[in-house]
């Protein structure tokens, strides 16, 4: 009896050092995410559980913070010793990134697979001096959005394909009494303007940066600048543009109160769900305009990579997971609110139906997307460039003399 009783024990002994040994194996990993645009917080939570049901022993741990609190957590994460194991990050950021060595090299993990099969733009939003520092997650660019019904009622036939065409169209919306503000913009003192900004340089073919000197001071960079502050002055852009985030602007045109809007890619299906939205099944959505003998569309380089910080302990497991997050059967699944980083996907029925219309935009979009200037001095400029764009639409200061000044502050 003793004898077959002390056996039991041994066995519970051994099954219970068999669990606990499981348990050690699980290794928990942190992940960093933004809550909003793009993929939603729920989505990033769908695609991490099915992750984990494949990966039973990597637990992920995940956090959501706004945009505009990612790159510094991140950084500031990484001066503590600890912190993330993947983070996302913005196309701004892989030269100050792979500077400070926030991140790492990952070019060892990039498989020709994937270099095939990733559309050439796409690598762009990871690379820095011929390094990889992650993968592309989301390809965007921001579009612009227009309300079919009310350009009907104005009599206006297709949307514009300029920028003083969206003007003129705003003009008559607004002369005809339909709305007293037509245009909404992301203005707000934050990056959201910054991608504005751009998609106007890019369409006055400006540039930030010459010979690693600002240059948006002059030329189609002040032209950007000069438009933003027409628009704003001519009472057809909404007042309260220069205090929003995309999402403001989101909300704005699907209470039917805009009827262009410039935003992301994730605003289309958003905007034509009923549930949510007052202008569902009247969402039309165009590339950025362009600007007469000089450009047909613009558009912004907007994308975002996922990749390992230098302080993670765990960079198998995360390289892992950002596989998985940025696999193509992950990223068909989701498409409806982030267009895949691979190039056969547009092949795909599953993907394409229900958004023939952003699809053919983004075709035009996502080949013009314009690089905010790449530095590791990056956030130093955008604050000054902020700055600037606050100032000029306030009427404290005019544009030559706003950006002539951010040029000196940007620390370049």
């Amino acid at each position: 009896m003793l004898k077959s009783l002390s056996k039991t024990l041994f066995g519970a002994a051994l099954i219970g050092a068999s669990f606990a040994s499981h348990a050690l194996a699980e290794t928990t990993i942190n992940a960093l995410f933004m809550a909003q645009a793009a993929y939603s917080e729920a989505d990033v939570r769908a695609m991490t559980d099915a992750f984990t049901k494949a990966n039973p022993d990597i637990k992920v741990k995940l956090e959501f913070v706004p945009y505009e609190g990612l790159h510094d957590k991140t950084v500031l994460a990484q001066g503590s010793g600890g912190g993330y194991d993947v983070v996302l990050f913005d196309v701004i950021w892989p030269a100050e990134y792979a500077t400070n060595k926030v991140l790492v090299d990952v070019s060892s993990r990039i498989t020709d697979d994937m270099k095939k099969g990733v559309l050439p733009g796409a690598w762009t939003t990871v690379q820095y001096d011929g390094k990889y520092f992650g993968m592309p997650w989301i390809l965007d660019t921001k579009y612009l959005f227009y309300n079919k019904e009310i350009l009907e009622k104005a009599g206006i036939k297709n949307p514009p394909k300029t920028w003083d065409e969206l003007t003129e169209q705003a003009k008559t919306i607004k002369d005809k009494g339909l709305l007293a503000t037509p245009i909404a913009w992301s203005w707000s003192q934050a990056e959201a303007a910054i991608c504005d900004y751009t998609t106007l340089v890019s369409a006055y073919k400006g540039d930030f940066l010459k010979d690693g000197k600002p240059a948006f001071q002059t030329g189609g960079g002040l032209d950007a600048l000069k438009y933003m502050v027409s628009s704003y002055k001519s009472g057809l852009t909404n007042p309260n543009s220069k205090e929003f985030l995309e999402e403001d602007v989101r909300k704005v045109f699907e209470n039917g109160d805009a009827a262009f809007a410039l935003n992301w890619t994730y605003m289309y299906n958003m905007a034509n769900d009923p549930k949510d939205s007052k202008v569902a099944g009247k969402v039309g959505v165009v590339p950025a305009p362009g600007v007469a003998g000089k450009s047909d569309a613009s558009a912004v380089n907007g994308s975002m990579g996922l990749g390992i910080t230098a302080a993670s302990k765990h960079p198998d497991e995360a390289w892992k997971y950002i596989s998985f997050m940025t696999s193509q059967p992950t990223q068909n699944q989701y498409a409806k609110l982030s267009l895949p980083i691979w190039a056969s996907s547009y092949e795909d029925p599953a993907v394409t139906k229900g958004q023939e219309e952003l699809i053919a935009a983004a075709k035009v979009g996502l080949a013009a997307m314009y690089p905010r200037p790449t530095t590791p001095k990056y956030q130093e400029l955008s604050t000054a460039l902020q700055q600037a764009i606050q100032e000029s639409l306030l009427g404290q200061s005019s544009p030559e003399d706003a950006l002539k000044s951010a040029a000196d502050n940007s620390g370049l």
